[in-house]
């Protein structure tokens, strides 16, 4: 059994690992927490379809089943719907940590781009798994993420038809659903994986700064995975303590007839829907769909691999992403309130068509914005061009999250700015 064991490490790991790569401040443990929770993930899934019933008539009722009844379902229920979640964040600082550290540098650009599709599938994995215990926090938060999609040009309609089976969120919808996020997505996620860790060990594992002498190699059994093991625990055990203490939450079953007031998207998509209010949603979609590629351009912007594995490429370049995070904590809730009870751009400009007004006026705006950011932090810092990026993207994540928190606590009835405390 131990052979197995070792074989199977030194399959994922090579024999030997660079010790700087040991260390815990480097990579914070993220991908390895990730498979982690998608192994969890798994597990949960798969015990939970013995007692899931997927139909509109039943669904809801078999969740409370597994929750009163079901020994343990309870809490089969909580782990898996708490890891699902700690996975979007995990994947997403994950990303943040590759790009602060230089690892999409050489031979790492392609697996850059691949890591942006697994972050997708993730995001598609817990939209899916979002509609299944059919109550109306769950109906209503698809309701409203499938209804973006009607904004998208061309396909947009087709592939929110292909999803709910029709033009609603019904039965043909549930199981739509219910297959993709038990059959389909299972097997995309596996071979990306895959091939994402067959990448990672042929790149020569995590991004290191250049060294000019020798640099000492430690085994990998015990050395990296006793830190892997250690890290393994500590998360299953704060999942398992956090599924004991927080109940997944469930509301009544889905009424279509009883919306309620505000419905809200699921959460990681609430920077979008936080989007939708100040722009037309082909705006909004649009600005959505060029963060995403200006991620996917990134290893073809900063060219400078001299930087490879350094933190925010320099000193001077970890100052360029404290401004950024600084910057974005003070523009973007000021931004959200100028526009919620000031600027009214549609009143400004009647003779012009709303797309226009709040829409390619908005979106250049923003555009405008953010060049103006990268050429502030270039000038105010003297920074390089890979230095101005390192804040930009700060910048941009950074606002990201204040979007969300405004769309989690700071949005009421009518989806008006209300203060939560």
């Amino acid at each position: 059994m131990r052979a197995v064991a070792n074989n199977l490490i030194l399959h994922l790991h090579p024999t030997r690992v660079p010790a700087p790569a040991l260390r815990f401040t480097h990579t914070w443990g993220l991908g390895g927490i990730s498979a982690l929770l998608t192994v969890i993930l798994v597990i949960t899934g798969v015990l939970l379809m013995f007692r899931y019933d997927a139909s509109v008539e039943r669904a809801y009722a078999s969740i409370q089943t597994l929750e009163t009844v079901v020994p343990f379902g309870a809490l089969l229920r909580n782990v898996h719907h708490w890891s699902a979640n700690l996975l979007v964040i995990t994947v997403l600082l994950h990303l943040v940590r590759v790009f602060l550290t230089g690892g999409f540098f050489r031979d790492r650009r392609g697996n850059w781009i691949f890591g942006l599709f697994l972050l997708l599938i993730v995001l598609a994995f817990n939209f899916t798994g979002y509609l299944l215990p059919w109550d109306q926090l769950a109906f209503w938060a698809i309701t409203v993420g499938t209804g973006l999609l009607d904004y998208v040009p061309v396909v947009g309609v087709l592939v929110a038809n292909f999803l709910l089976g029709g033009r609603e969120v019904g039965q043909a919808a549930l199981r739509n659903f219910y297959a993709l996020h038990v059959a389909v997505l299972p097997v995309v996620l596996m071979l990306a994986l895959s091939y994402h860790f067959w990448r990672v060990r042929k790149d020569g594992g995590v991004a290191l700064p250049d060294q000019t002498g020798p640099i000492e190699k430690l085994t990998t059994i015990p050395h990296l995975v006793g830190i892997e093991l250690g890290i393994a625990l500590v998360t299953l055990t704060a999942v398992m303590l956090f599924a004991m203490l927080v109940p997944a939450p469930l509301e009544a079953m889905a009424n279509p007839a009883h919306p309620p007031n505000p419905a809200k998207a699921a959460w990681y998509f609430l920077g979008v829907q936080e989007l939708l209010l100040h722009m037309h949603p082909l705006a909004a979609l649009t600005l959505s769909a060029i963060g995403l590629l200006g991620l996917a351009a990134v290893p073809f912007w900063d060219r400078d691999d001299s930087a490879i594995g350094i933190g925010g490429r320099s000193a001077r370049g970890r100052k360029a992403a404290w401004l950024g995070v600084a910057l974005s904590l003070l523009l973007t809730p000021l931004l959200v309130v100028i526009d919620e009870w000031w600027l009214d751009l549609p009143a400004l400009l009647p003779g012009l068509p709303t797309l226009v007004s709040n829409g390619l006026i908005p979106l250049g705006l923003t555009l405008a914005g953010l060049a103006g950011i990268y050429w502030l932090i270039r000038l105010a810092l003297r920074t390089r061009h890979n230095e101005a990026l390192v804040g930009l993207f700060s910048f941009t994540m950074n606002a990201l999250v204040v979007l969300t928190l405004i769309g989690i606590f700071f949005r009421g009835p009518n989806m008006a700015l209300v203060w939560p405390w």
